[in-house]
């Protein structure tokens, strides 16, 4: 009997030390994925920008103008990064219906694209059914500067940045980072979305220092939301960067480069985040 016993308690102890090892072993993995997708998404972006000779709009609007009204930075990216399919189905999609919530959408507006999902969060496997239809998300925001109303970073609305107009230096700006989904998954559609104010705020864009501006939320903080650490069921933590990461969060340079900052790094972030803003900051080691 004591030798059973003190064969149930070696192993329980080995169990208890596997768990935590075998976890740190997929956060890694997942945190190398994030790194590689990131990175996709910057040789996207730069090849967009190859052919069009100016990043993609964050969102499109044009004052109802836009042949994709609403449209996500990120389904531009589509022929990129080897869907083709899929933005043949948008455009065509939008030919047919300009509202991104009409049945037209709806097979894109759920499709789940892996390349734009950070795997740590398991709530973006699937799409969520809103009842009406179903949305996918991304956990990968492009950074409109300091907030949504000045515009002042690369990926905004209507934006038409050309790497000249960042004047701050491609290795010196923030062109991407991470930022879940909201917690009721409202917020953080990759295909289209309205976001705060029709203008993908907090949606598919966010700035580093965002100011609320939807009535729905306004026990939320109206202004000077930081780069701290959120949690995926905080009302309010889809008004800044943060990720599932510990310690930090991914974000993409606009030179292409992946860097992984610390929360540590917040005083410095609106800086980053500005393309001409003249600010002199690098990006920490």
């Amino acid at each position: 009997m004591v030798e059973i016993l003190v064969t149930i308690f070696i192993i329980a102890t080995l169990i208890g030390l596997l768990i935590p090892a075998v976890q740190k072993i997929r956060m890694s993995a997942a945190a190398t994925k994030c790194q590689n997708n990131l990175r996709q998404i910057g040789l996207s972006l730069h090849q967009y920008e190859n052919t069009h000779k100016q990043f993609p709009p964050g969102v499109s609007w044009e004052s109802g103008r836009a042949p994709y009204p609403h449209m996500s930075w990120l389904t531009r990216l589509l022929p990129y990064i080897e869907q083709d399919h899929l933005w043949a189905m948008s455009t065509q999609a939008y030919e047919k219906q300009k509202f991104f919530e009409s049945p037209p959408h709806l097979p894109l507006l759920g499709h789940v694209v892996p390349a734009f999902i950070c795997p740590t969060d398991s709530r973006c496997s699937q799409p969520h059914d809103f009842g009406d239809f179903k949305a996918a998300f991304t956990t990968y925001l492009g950074v409109e500067g300091t907030n949504q109303r000045l515009q002042d970073g690369i990926l905004y609305l209507d934006s038409r940045v050309r790497p000249t107009d960042v004047r701050d230096g491609l290795s010196n700006t923030l062109l991407v980072g991470e930022r879940p989904p909201s917690s009721g998954l409202t917020m953080g559609w990759w295909y289209a979305g309205w976001g705060q104010d029709k203008e993908g705020s907090c949606d598919m864009l966010l700035g580093a220092r965002e100011i609320l501006t939807a009535s729905r939320y306004l026990s939320c903080p109206a202004e000077n939301n930081r780069f701290v650490r959120g949690y995926p069921d905080a009302r309010c933590d889809f008004l800044h960067f943060w990720s599932l990461h510990s310690g930090g969060s991914h974000f993409l340079l606009a030179d292409g480069a992946v860097r992984f900052l610390r929360y540590e790094a917040d005083s410095i972030i609106p800086a980053l985040a500005t393309r001409a803003g003249g600010e002199m900051v690098a990006v920490p080691d």
